[in-house]
């Protein structure tokens, strides 16, 4: 249990990143399964080049950057659909991945990592390491919430709520659009090269699917626990995270074969998608939401 909630804190800052451009930008972006490695595979060429792994996340999440960019530019001043503008740099970044590390998997166990003084001290493991990992996220839905109500954020908020309206407004949807994509992979390499450090290796194929474990993490949360408030909302994406990876593990716990997990994956998305359609489960919802008044919208007076 310990594992699957380290795991979960740990991949929670990429279920923010997918909440990002899947629930405030509404766009469908598939390039998370080739940024995530990318960001892994940055640091840990770092960090077997000599460089800290302080230094070697912060260039893995550079990378990140790069990559959402230019799926977002790839949309907005090229027009290509989101999803086939994801999928092109998706692809790309497969090659771009093996040419950064030279071999399909990288190990850094005689190599010091962000979790070497955990392991040393003999916290990892422990709720201690739990609580840390749990922090890390936590700053994290903080950063993004403050950004989120920054001016630049209200302006992503509106373009994902309605362009047309947005760009009426004399906000530049391409450059939101743009910046809030890039900012996601960024969420998403940051994470790549966490999960690295703390795996003890980099692979060209740990990103596979991905962009399931993500989408499945904010649509859980979000089901569970609502979303009519922008805290709420992404505070739901994180412990979502967290409940994805322990249903993982209990379905390993009792007798799942670990080649099926992709195929779970995808049942626990479509039965967080069919569930809020339950008659019993919508009345339920609306009785949650007429006690709980929603956030304002973009551009409305709170």
């Amino acid at each position: 249990m310990i594992t699957a909630l380290e795991v979960g804190f740990l991949y929670a800052v990429m279920a923010l990143g997918v909440y990002l451009t899947y629930r405030v930008l509404d766009f469908p972006d598939l390039t998370v399964d080739g940024s995530f490695t990318t960001g892994a595979a940055t640091t840990a060429v770092l960090i077997v080049g000599g460089t800290t792994p302080a230094l070697a996340l912060l260039a893995g999440t550079g990378a990140g950057v790069v990559a959402g960019f230019v799926t977002g530019a790839l949309h907005a001043w090229g027009g290509i659909n989101p999803l086939l503008a994801g999928i092109l740099t998706q692809i790309g970044l497969w090659s771009v991945n093996l040419r950064i590390m030279g071999k399909a998997n990288l190990p850094l166990l005689r190599h010091d990592t962000l979790f070497t003084p955990l392991r040393e001290a003999g916290i990892l493991g422990t709720w201690a390491s739990v609580a840390i990992l749990a922090a890390v996220a936590l700053v994290g839905a903080v950063v993004l919430f403050w950004f989120l109500r920054t001016a630049f954020g209200v302006a992503i908020r509106a373009t994902g709520d309605n362009q047309a309206m947005a760009a009426s407004q004399g906000i530049n949807t391409a450059w939101t659009k743009i910046t809030g994509v890039a900012l996601s992979n960024a969420m998403v390499a940051f994470c790549g090269g966490m999960v690295a450090q703390y795996q003890g290796y980099a692979d060209i194929s740990m990103g596979i699917g991905l962009v399931v474990a993500g989408l499945a993490s904010v649509i859980v949360g979000q089901a569970i626990f609502g979303m009519s408030r922008l805290w709420q909302a992404i505070l739901a994406a994180l412990l979502g995270s967290v409940l994805y990876r322990l249903a993982i593990q209990v379905a390993l716990d009792n007798g799942v074969n670990p080649n099926d997990m992709k195929l779970i994956s995808a049942l626990i998305v479509i039965a967080a998608l069919l569930i809020p359609r339950w008659a019993p489960v919508r009345r339920w919802r609306m009785k949650r939401r007429a006690a709980v008044p929603p956030e304002p919208k973009v551009g409305q007076p709170a």
